[in-house]
């Protein structure tokens, strides 16, 4: 399987990057499916090294359509290593699982409890995290994909609770399979809203933190989404369901407030190194946001995730 490492264009912080996969309920829903199908460090990657991320979003193809959204795991990373506080009053409450009825609401919520659980677990939440499994579990149930969440892989997560790599990897399991039956039931449009939900989780997390711990490397990556609400926007639209017709227009006035951050991405020739299956990601993102553009997204970004999680 062939890889992407990303060399980071910050170079006092490190993340995880995700590949390109073909697959995008994975990308949206699976935050602790940090490295695509495998290991949880990229490949090439030294032991004991820190795994690196990239500014630019991964890639997920619809369709035949290209959109380019990222993980909500590589923002958590980002706000970890910015040595942010864990907080639980960031998170949607466990206990509302049961109240989302409408296959709308669930899959947006799906996509926030699994932003929630990737938050979960890189702070090593481990009791609370499997609170959230369970939350997943029941809106996934809820949605008609239980058998990705039966009680045998609840078993297995308890049974490994703590244990970082191995939950990556039961969670990363359920997705999968989540994934391949939504694709064969033609239900393409429920993973676009879980994709919505988790970006407006991670985003959530991203503009929520930066209030009470500045960084730049936090606000360059907010600044960094005016292309990826460009693309929920698109992929939205393309399912044709007059009742995301609210959600998206919120999604294009948050897009109006993105119009005029500044954006420049250099490229730079990846290099690739055939004999490890590894490609390294040299290209930079620069981003020049004002405060009053940050408060203006984060306002927004929260009356979205206001209406979601009710």
């Amino acid at each position: 399987m062939h890889r992407f490492l990303n060399i980071n264009p910050f170079p006092n912080m490190a993340f995880k990057f995700l590949p390109l996969t073909r697959t995008f309920f994975i990308v949206s829903m699976a935050s602790l499916v940090v490295a695509g199908c495998g290991p949880s460090k990229p490949s090439g990657t030294e032991p004991g090294a820190e795994p690196k991320d990239s500014a630019a979003p991964p890639i997920v193809n619809i369709n035949g359509q290209i959109f380019s959204i990222p993980s909500p795991v590589q923002t958590a990373i980002l706000i970890n290593q910015s040595g942010a506080p864990f907080s639980k009053d960031l998170l949607n409450e466990p206990n509302k699982a049961g109240k989302y009825e409408s296959t709308f609401d669930r899959a947006l919520n799906l996509g926030v409890y699994g932003a929630d659980l990737g938050y979960l677990t890189i702070y090593s939440e481990n009791n609370q995290a499997l609170a959230y499994f369970a939350s997943v579990k029941k809106v996934g149930d809820a949605l008609g994909i239980a058998s990705s969440f039966d009680e045998k892989l609840m078993k297995r997560f308890e049974a490994n609770i703590g244990k970082k790599d191995s939950i990556i990897s039961l969670v990363s399991d359920a997705y999968r399979a989540s994934d391949a039956y939504l694709k064969d039931s033609k239900r393409s449009e429920v993973g676009g809203l879980i994709l919505a939900g988790g970006w407006i989780e991670s985003m959530h997390f991203a503009t929520a933190i930066l209030k009470t711990k500045p960084s730049q490397d936090v606000q360059n990556r907010i600044g960094e989404q005016r292309t990826s609400v460009n693309s929920l926007i698109k992929l939205l639209a393309s399912f044709n369901k007059p009742e995301y017709e609210g959600l998206i227009k919120q999604f294009k006035e948050l897009s109006a407030l993105f119009e005029n951050i500044e954006l420049k991405y250099t490229f730079v020739e990846p290099t690739t190194q055939v004999d490890k299956h590894l490609t390294i990601i040299n290209s930079k993102t620069e981003v020049k946001i004002t405060a009053e553009q940050i408060t203006a997204i984060s306002d927004k970004i929260a009356a979205i995730r206001k209406s979601i999680v009710q």
